[in-house]
């Protein structure tokens, strides 16, 4: 199974404060060993959300908006997709995450991705055609 692992803002990510030397080398290791392991599929910080966008669809009118946003504990400051065996496995290896925040609370999520059969009839042999070439694309793109 395919998980997302958010990591949640906190007032210094929003601020811009960049990792110390320290947490990038040990976020660093712990990559290297989830990368060892075959269990990262990608993963990147993100830009504080003054520097983002929404897009709101209501009624079918879209609305632009500029950040930043409130409620920084529900802000995405990073991510990482895994490759795991169960909810279970995805649990043990972010016991192992070094604290993403030193210093705040901080907060990981893990939620799992979906998959083609998770979407039953409604993902006809066309439309899993369509997906596959689609991944192709993006994979030859991209060097993945």
């Amino acid at each position: 199974m395919r998980v997302m692992v958010i990591v949640k803002a906190t007032k210094n990510s929003e601020a811009g404060l960049m990792p110390s030397e320290q947490l990038l080398t040990d976020m660093g290791k712990y990559n290297e060993e989830l990368v060892k392991a075959g269990v990262l599929v990608s993963g990147d910080g993100l830009h504080p959300s003054t520097k983002g966008k929404r897009v709101r669809f209501s009624g079918g009118k879209k609305t632009i908006a500029s950040g930043p946003f409130a409620q920084t504990d529900q802000l995405v400051a990073g991510f990482w997709i895994w490759q795991v065996k169960s909810m279970e496995e995805a649990l043990e290896w972010a016991a192992r995450c070094p604290d993403p925040m030193p210093g705040e609370e901080s907060e990981l999520e893990i939620r799992p991705v979906f998959e083609a059969e998770d979407f039953g009839e409604a993902f006809t042999p066309e439309l899993r055609a369509q997906e596959e070439r689609l991944r192709e694309e993006v994979s030859r793109r991209h060097g993945s």
